[in-house]
């Protein structure tokens, strides 16, 4: 993503601001294809619409096109963020006007309908329940199995990351198994420990530092999700890679703890 120092609207594009156009959400622009439709997000950042579900396909075709724009390297684009189903772009409205960006959105290739699995394969230990896991009873309660069924389905799924959010590399991951997608507390915790593995309905992720949260914490892994110090990987996880966790033990978490502290500090 690339920036620029404007000065102001007549500099730019000789044109006074008050001939400058703006895309409102009324002004939605539907690709060629009629794959994506783009809405203006204010004066700002333009979102893209790829569907309107939580899909592993719909979220594949986000990511490809979110490299494309990318790749682009044009001036004013300050970011480009993909969620479930959309992408957001970010830009410096001083350098680049949102119809000259949805204008060139529009002459981009279309996201392939089958885009090709873009991400990393991961495994992740976790330390299921005890203080490490406070609501995985609940979990239980809630879903009618034991702790250990509870364990065992949420270890047997290969989790999509759809998207990162909320905090430094926190990953939006799904889909968990019908019978365990317990609903959010209704009163979230002030502090939830940096590794937290937790549930919120048909969602798991896990907190890479720190911070206030609601989800049923199930358990911890003692992996670094967020490395501050290490400028080019600072996320472990990434938009469109996969992940599997692995049950461990007290023992084992205790070492890998160990390690990774080591390995990050």
């Amino acid at each position: 993503m690339t920036g620029c120092s404007c000065v102001n609207l007549s500099q730019l594009y000789g044109v006074t601001e008050n001939q400058v156009g703006y895309l409102t959400m009324a002004d939605s622009q539907i690709s060629k294809a009629g794959d994506f439709r783009i809405l203006a997000l204010g004066d700002a950042a333009l979102t893209i619409e790829f569907g309107q579900e939580i899909d592993p396909a719909i979220n594949e075709r986000v990511i490809a096109f979110a490299n494309t724009v990318r790749r682009q390297t044009w001036e004013g684009v300050l970011d480009v963020v993909p969620t479930y189903r959309s992408l957001t772009v970010h830009v410096d409205p001083l350098c680049l006007d949102l119809n000259t960006l949805t204008n060139r959105l529009l002459q981009l290739p279309g996201s392939p309908l089958h885009a090709p699995p873009s991400g990393r394969q991961h495994r992740i230990p976790v330390l299921y329940g005890g203080a490490a896991g406070p609501d995985l009873e609940d979990v239980a309660t809630f879903a009618k199995v034991s702790v250990a069924d509870v364990i065992q389905m949420h270890a047997s799924v290969q989790y999509r990351v759809y998207m990162l959010g909320f905090s430094p590399g926190f990953p939006y991951l799904g889909l968990v198994p019908e019978p365990i997608a317990m609903p959010r507390l209704p009163t979230p915790r002030i502090t939830v420990p940096a590794g937290s593995v937790g549930i919120a309905g048909t969602q798991t992720g896990i907190y890479p530092i720190a911070t206030p949260g609601g989800w049923r914490l199930i358990g911890r892994t003692p992996i670094a999700l967020y490395r501050r110090q290490h400028t080019a990987t600072q996320f472990l996880l990434h938009p469109g890679d996969l992940v599997r966790f692995e049950p461990i033990r007290e023992q084992e978490f205790n070492r890998l703890q160990r390690e990774t502290h080591d390995h990050t500090h």
